[in-house]
């Protein structure tokens, strides 16, 4: 199955997430909010329905899955069909990147954060958020990878290798924040931030192209 079909096909299913999982959805934008900067022309890379990318004030959105883009454009972002691996910009055209649960459907994912690189700006800012694989959440979904429509073919990553990936692509200054000490059905109040990584399900961290 094609990483994009589910979100093709049950695109409301998955809008619907973040309704369902309120809190957890608002812990998770506090921890992108924490490191992502407010200004420059922003691309978010597997931009979904926009869920994160709207609130953040991110102009544009890529994605390889039609039917998803529609709900991020109705939410103010302009969008464009297309994947992290080959972006359609120029080099040096944006200020921050941001990257969000959307890491382990890639099918390159060091060829995706080379394409972040280039497009962004010397000095420029790419954020990822992701589920570590070896917090409870990460484990839970590996565990029942075969039964999640979304996540049957994903990849998951550890914040380690996310930090190895970072550095042989050539970004400094790794800044990091975690959250979800919890499942999200379990989160019922929006949870604190954490520094660091290894013991929130949802870790953000942001980076640096070197000037």
């Amino acid at each position: 199955m094609a990483l994009t079909e589910p979100f093709e096909l049950h695109h409301q299913h998955y809008d619907e997430w973040f309704v369902r999982h309120a809190a957890a959805y608002h812990s998770e934008l506090l921890a992108v909010r924490a490191l992502l900067p407010w200004q420059g022309l922003g691309l978010s890379i597997g931009v979904g329905t926009g869920r994160f990318a709207a609130p953040m004030g991110i102009e544009i959105g890529i994605d390889p899955a039609h039917e998803v883009l529609g709900y991020a454009a109705r939410r103010g972002i302009s969008t464009v069909q297309a994947i992290a691996k080959a972006l359609p910009f120029a080099d040096s055209h944006f200020q921050r990147v941001l990257c969000v649960t959307t890491l382990c459907f890639f099918d390159d994912a060091s060829a995706a954060l080379r394409e972040a690189y280039r497009v962004l700006q010397p000095g420029g800012i790419l954020v990822i958020g992701f589920i570590d694989r070896t917090s409870q959440l990460g484990q839970h979904y590996l565990a029942h990878q075969a039964e999640n429509v979304f996540y049957r073919d994903a990849r998951f990553f550890s914040a380690a290798e996310v930090k190895q990936l970072l550095e042989d692509t050539g970004f400094i200054e790794p800044r990091w924040v975690q959250t979800l000490a919890n499942m999200p059905e379990e989160t019922a109040e929006i949870e604190a931030l954490q520094a660091g990584y290894g013991s929130g399900a949802f870790v953000v961290v942001g980076a640096q192209r070197p000037d």
